[in-house]
Formats: C-alpha cells, structure tokens, sequence
C-alpha cells in the first residue's frame, strides 16, 4: 500500500509517499523557521499562509521523489490534531481534494501517536510488538508527555506537562539569553564545553511530591514555570552572567535543569513498572545530551533504547503515512464529517 501523508500541524509544511507502513520512498519537509524567528515564536496566521502558499508544491515533490505514478497511490493520511487549527485545516482541505481527485480513501492521523510511530520508520527499525511494553517520552516545542504503549493504538497517557513544553522552556531561555529561535539548537551550541553544574536551576515540582494533575500522576508530570522564573531572576541579579564566557556556563546548566526534569519523570515510570523498551520522540529528542542521558537512563534500569532518526524528529509526513499504512494504527476514516481537532488527545478518535 503507497501512501501520501500530509503534515501541517505547526511550522513545517510536510509530504511523504510511505510505502507498507514503513518504507520510506519520500519525505520533503520545509521549515518555516526563518519566518517566524524575527518574532521569537511560531506566528500562527503567517504559519498558515505559508503552508497555503507551499502545499501544492511539496505535495508534488513527494509524489515525484517516491518514483510511483499519482494512479498508485492507495491512500491519502493527513494530520487532522493536535496543532495550530488554521494550519492543520491547510492539510485536512488539500488531503480532501487530493482524496476526491484521485478517488482513494481518506484518514486523518493523530500527530502524537504518528511521533510515537516515528520509532519504527524505516527498513532496519523494530518492530512495536517486538518493543512492548513501550515507555514513550515525546519531547518538543509543544508536547511534552510520558506514554505507555502496549502494542499498535494501545496506549496509556501517564505524564504531561502542567504548563510549558520542554521545547518552549528552551526557546524562552534562549531568548532570555539572547540567542535567538529555535532556542533548543541555539542553548546546544552555547552549551558546549559548559559547566552543567555551575547554577543549581529548579527541577520542577520536586518539592511537592504526590497528588494528581487531573486524572494523572503528579509525580509523573512536568513543570517549567519556576525554571524560566529561576533563569531571569538570575540574569537580573548578575547582570554580567552573560559575559567572559559565561554564557556557557549559564547555557549549560539551564539545558542540564530542563532535560534532568524529563529524566526525573522517565525514571520513576521506569521503577514503577516493567518495560521492555524505552523511547523519545519528538524535535527535543535531536539533542545530542539529552540522548546521551537516556543512554544512560536505559542502560541503568536495563531497558532498550529506541531514538527516533534525526530526520523524523521534527514534524514531518513520513510518520503521518506510515501509521495510516499500518494495521493496526488509530485512524479515523473520512466519512464526510472529518474536522480538524486542535485538542486531540493521544489514544483518540
């Protein structure tokens, strides 16, 4: 089965011919990063305008990179949620058009679960019955959860975070720094070399441990608001942090607090029950520390280690048409009805 996926959920305009549920035959991604880094952050309606103005095109280069003919094409996937409502309703209407065009099924795709997928993308990946029981962290500008997965659309949502992603602390750290957007690469690069222990910056909700989030496990959730607090109350109060070659220092153990809080969580699911694998998805999972702590995380609590490639980190279709190709994938089937849901929730419909 070939089939051509479409992500439009953030700031990356996405098309992808996957063939089977794994074999990747395309993936052209465009990014829109130098659009909105004037303005610190993805602007939602120059995010939208810009995937209006690149769909048609990416969607052709898809088709054309994938060496299949438009009439092989089985099935369109498009990411129907969670994201931006104005961008995913740039993919859901191409993803109808391109479905009546060429009469082939259309399915909307769950872009957390399609990340989740990432893991098994490509020829030499695992398979997930061979992986289960999975603890999932996905880690990125907006996302930021603890998953357990039990098998192909069978899973458990045990962690979130109560306030920012791990990928918007980093932006927000980096500009309070002055580094620019996206701030994950740009803490990476100022990082480097870097003493990680040379400011004590808060972990989250440590000193409260217990309660819940909702229906969740507190002690398994997130928090980021008194990090970036701690991080400009610094800088306030040492005006010449940033100065003589401090910056990497500063730099280091800011990225160091923000990726101990998601290894803190990691463990303790790791502790509380039995897994056979650990996995991180998400554009965060591309840090090369932040890898290099779950090696050691895996490695202690004597699990696999399952990264995403690098090129299927970030948003991107190949995990979109991937999972529409699997079996036992959740979609939903355009009946008509197909709408965007921006609040999608993993494990949903």
């Amino acid at each position: 089965m070939n089939v051509l996926g479409i992500e439009t959920s953030c700031d990356e305009t996405s098309a992808s011919v996957v063939r089977d549920g794994r074999q990747v035959l395309s993936n052209a991604v465009l990014t829109q990063i130098l659009k909105h880094r004037p303005y610190g952050g993805v602007v939602p309606e120059i995010a939208s305008r810009c995937h209006v103005e690149e769909m048609a095109g990416m969607v052709d280069e898809a088709v054309r990179k994938a060496g299949v003919a438009w009439n092989e094409i089985d099935r369109i996937a498009v990411t129907y949620g969670p994201g931006l409502a104005t961008s995913l309703l740039v993919g859901l209407t191409a993803g109808k058009a391109l479905a009546m065009r060429l009469g082939v099924p259309l399915v909307g795709v769950n872009h957390i679960e399609a990340h989740v997928f990432s893991l098994f993308l490509g020829d030499h990946a695992p398979s997930p019955a061979s992986c289960s029981p999975l603890l999932v962290l996905m880690v990125s500008g907006g996302h930021t959860y603890l998953i357990r997965m039990d098998g192909m659309g069978r899973y458990k949502l045990l962690g979130q975070t109560m306030d920012d992603a791990a990928g918007e602390a980093l932006d927000k750290g980096a500009n309070l720094m002055k580094l620019g957007y996206p701030g994950g690469p740009a803490i990476e690069q100022a990082a480097r070399g870097g003493n990680a222990e040379f400011i004590r910056f808060p972990r989250g909700t440590d000193r409260t441990p217990g309660g819940r989030f909702g229906e969740l496990d507190r002690d398994l959730c997130f928090s980021y608001s008194g990090l970036k607090t701690s991080l400009l109350y610094y800088l306030r109060d040492h005006p010449a942090a940033l100065e003589n070659g401090g910056l990497t220092d500063v730099a280091a153990s800011y990225q160091e607090a923000v990726f101990d809080a998601l290894l803190l969580r990691v463990e303790r699911a790791l502790r509380a029950d039995g897994y056979a694998a650990l996995g991180c998805v998400g554009g965060v999972a591309r840090n090369q520390r932040l890898r290099s702590k779950l090696e050691d995380a895996a490695r202690k609590h004597h699990v696999s280690l399952l990264l995403a490639a690098p090129e299927f980190c970030t948003d991107n279709a190949a995990m979109i048409a991937g999972l529409a190709g699997t079996g036992g994938a959740i979609i939903r089937m355009d009946d008509g009805s197909l709408d965007v849901r921006p609040d999608l929730v993993i494990g949903s419909v």
